[in-house]
């Protein structure tokens, strides 16, 4: 008995040093990308990428730092160019590894993400940048889009999931328009909205006619494989 409670005790105990270590590790990634140090970035990327096993560590690694990241822009505590240099970072450093990991990219679904009607993408890139790290094939539509305009762009790129982001809540209201005339063109897309306006109002997105509403960036995993599963 007191092996086996010895044993057990030595599990958790270390499970709880790598649990340590891998936030200390994330919290030391966050700060490179912050400061916007490539060179120390790309060293603990390295050093947990040959640490670990499988792509799914160091996709944890990416999605989790960049979500941290997103939440403190949002309380102000950090820049835009933060962010948006964050994303970029770590881009580089999924697409420098996938190759040597031989990992695929994921060619299905077909995703495209847009933003409609307005102008500010960063919610957008933090997106982009997660299904990205992750090994999604995105394809980004920009900004500033109609409603009409990007029904075209969908058919055309025969998108099967499209992620809409918004700003202000009269964008936000635009997905309806935007869903009708994609049943008008009898085009089955599924679309996930997020953004503000339908984190602060987490009923929108069903009266606007949206398959799924996303409150931060990696809820998006788990609303993509509902979607790809239904």
């Amino acid at each position: 008995m007191y092996i086996k409670e010895c044993f057990y005790t030595s599990k958790r105990e270390g499970e709880s040093l790598r649990m340590y270590k891998f936030n200390g590790l994330a919290e030391d990634f966050e700060q490179a990308l912050l400061n916007t140090d490539r060179v120390v970035a790309t060293s603990i990327f390295r050093r947990y990428a040959e640490a670990t096993e499988g792509f799914s560590h160091i996709e944890r690694l990416v999605v989790n730092t960049l979500d941290q990241i997103g939440e403190k822009w949002e309380r102000g505590i950090v820049s835009l160019a933060q962010v948006y240099m964050s994303g970029r970072i770590c881009e580089e450093l999924i697409d420098e590894y996938l190759p040597v990991a031989a990992v695929k990219r994921r060619e299905s679904p077909r995703i495209a993400i847009a933003m409609l009607i307005d102008q500010h993408a960063l919610g957008k890139r933090i997106v982009t940048s997660v299904l990205r790290a992750a090994g999604y094939n995105v394809i980004d539509f920009g900004q500033g889009l109609t409603s009409e305009s990007l029904v075209e762009k969908t058919i055309e790129s025969r998108i099967e999931i499209l992620l809409i982001s918004t700003l202000m809540y009269r964008s936000a209201l635009k997905v309806r328009e935007l869903r009708d005339r994609f049943e008008r063109a009898g085009y089955p897309v599924k679309i996930i909205v997020g953004g503000a306006p339908f984190r602060l109002d987490e009923g929108l997105w069903e009266r606007v006619g949206a398959d799924a509403g996303s409150r931060k960036a990696s809820d998006i995993f788990a609303l993509l494989e509902k979607e790809v599963l239904s």
